[in-house]
């Protein structure tokens, strides 16, 4: 009975040591192995600073800026951005995140972009069409018959009566001309008065009558609107003294200026559509008449002329009018939205969405801008995916580890080896 007890405690031992073996040489024994099958605690591998990822802690503290560590997690270290195609600057923002900053999206697209240049400008004479009226003579104005400037004048309608010593002697001598009855005389006199503008009915009378006019009537060389008016009733006038001008408004000009980055743009005979608002909702169409060949010293605009039809005389001189100028079409080229284009005054950058919640501020080259879409000229392809809302606050996280280039895939980063000789060695701050 004895011999049996002694094999019982022999076969608890023996087990009890195999199980210390078994223990000692994997860790734990099987029960624990099944419970270690268990999901492990997600720990932070580390800590780092919030404004330079370089600076790396084991543990929580402070930044040298006095801020909170971050911890990094396993799965944030494998999207950090270092081993992926797009390179540094990639940033990873979780679903919900995303839907709650309100990110939207867009296409690059290739498309024919059509260029619009709106500017403001003021309602001008057409000056092909405005006549200035000078005398020919000294003299005195005796009567005038247009009274005010904006006037109306009929072609043919009498102006102004002058009296003048000239005129008087110009009749004479053609009274002389006549009773010599000589031709070259004659015309000679008649050629006399025509230079000095008196009108063919005048002259005409003159022959017949042979009496002699002490004032002389002269008449609106065309119709149209009295639009300077210097001189009254009594005026003593010189050949370069301005009597009147008359314009005409079946025509008129439209002075604007343009920005100097789309001078280049603007060329004459393009389309123009102009309101105002002294006709709410009537669009009228023009074209471009010239193109004034220097620039504003002040503002940098060039000043552009624009011809418009106004048989209606609703135009009227110094109004204020919105201009919208019809550039040419260009090419097929690659375009935004407007609104996802961050300009910084030095640099123009996008925000792409790479998919998977993962984002990436790069730079472009822009061109021609337009009311809702930007031109594209380097940086972007056909179907890359913009960010065009929130992208601000997507581009400040990206700016801390970003080139803002767009890495090729075969791009080997470059290594230079160099020898040194340690001085210290700080442990607790993991430093050499």
């Amino acid at each position: 009975m004895s011999s049996k007890k002694h094999i019982l405690l022999a076969t608890v031992l023996g087990g009890l040591i195999g199980a210390g073996i078994m223990t000692f040489l994997f860790g734990s024994t099987v029960n624990e192995q099944q419970n270690t099958a268990e999901p492990k605690e997600n720990k932070p591998l580390y800590w780092v600073a919030p404004m330079d990822a370089n600076y790396r802690r084991d543990k929580p503290g402070k930044s040298p800026m006095g801020m909170e560590l971050i911890p990094v997690y396993e799965e944030d270290a494998q999207s950090d951005g270092t081993d992926n195609d797009w390179g540094e600057g990639v940033v990873k923002i979780s679903p919900h995140v995303v839907n709650n900053l309100g990110v939207r999206t867009a296409k690059a697209q290739l498309k024919s972009m059509e260029t619009v240049i709106s500017t403001v400008g003021y309602v001008q004479y057409d000056e092909d069409r405005l006549v200035h009226i000078h005398p020919r003579v000294d003299g005195w104005v005796e009567k005038l018959f247009i009274k005010a400037v904006g006037d109306e004048a009929k072609k043919g309608q009498a102006l102004y009566e002058l009296y003048s010593p000239e005129l008087v002697n110009a009749q004479k001598e053609m009274m002389l001309a006549l009773d010599q009855s000589s031709q070259p005389l004659i015309d000679a006199a008649h050629k006399r008065l025509l230079a000095m503008r008196m009108s063919p009915a005048f002259i005409e009378n003159l022959i017949r009558t042979k009496e002699v006019k002490q004032t002389v009537t002269f008449y609106a060389p065309q119709s149209g609107v009295v639009e300077n008016l210097p001189i009254r009733e009594g005026f003593y006038v010189q050949p370069g003294t301005t009597i009147m001008s008359i314009g005409q408004l079946d025509q008129v000009w439209v002075e604007a200026e343009v920005f100097e980055r789309d001078a280049a743009q603007v060329k004459s005979g393009l389309a123009v559509a102009m309101t105002l608002d002294y006709v709410p909702g009537k669009v009228w169409q023009g074209e471009v008449d010239y193109v004034y060949p220097s620039l504003n010293a002040q503002n940098r605009t060039l000043r552009v002329r624009l011809r418009f039809d106004n048989k209606n005389h609703e135009l009227k001189p110094n109004m204020f009018a919105q201009v919208a100028i019809h550039a040419k079409p260009t090419g097929s080229v690659i375009v935004v939205p407007k609104e996802s284009v961050i300009r910084t005054g030095q640099q123009e950058r996008v925000v792409l969405a790479l998919g998977e919640g993962q984002f990436k501020s790069i730079a472009v080259v822009v061109g021609r801008v337009e009311r809702e879409e930007i031109e594209i000229l380097d940086g972007l392809n056909e179907g890359d995916i913009v960010v065009t809302s929130a992208q601000f606050l997507i581009d400040s996280e990206s700016s801390k580890s970003s080139d803002f280039k767009r890495m090729m895939r075969d791009e080997v980063p470059a290594a230079i080896w160099m020898q040194g000789i340690v001085n210290s060695v700080m442990a607790d701050h993991r430093m050499v």
